[in-house]
């Protein structure tokens, strides 16, 4: 998930939360719909498992 930029790096996070971390923008890309669906998925099992608040 982009969170803002920060001079020339756009700033990146897990979609369930996690550190930061800078990555040049043009090596970001759009998710494909089953990278979304897997990480909504990996989200939903770790809140689950009381992993993720």
């Amino acid at each position: 998930m982009v969170m803002g930029h920060e001079g020339p790096y756009v700033q990146l996070r897990p979609l369930g939360g996690g550190k930061e971390w800078d990555c040049a923008p043009d090596a970001v890309r759009r998710a494909t719909a089953a990278e979304r669906l897997s990480a909504a998925t990996a989200c939903a099992n770790a809140r689950s498992r009381g992993e993720v608040p």
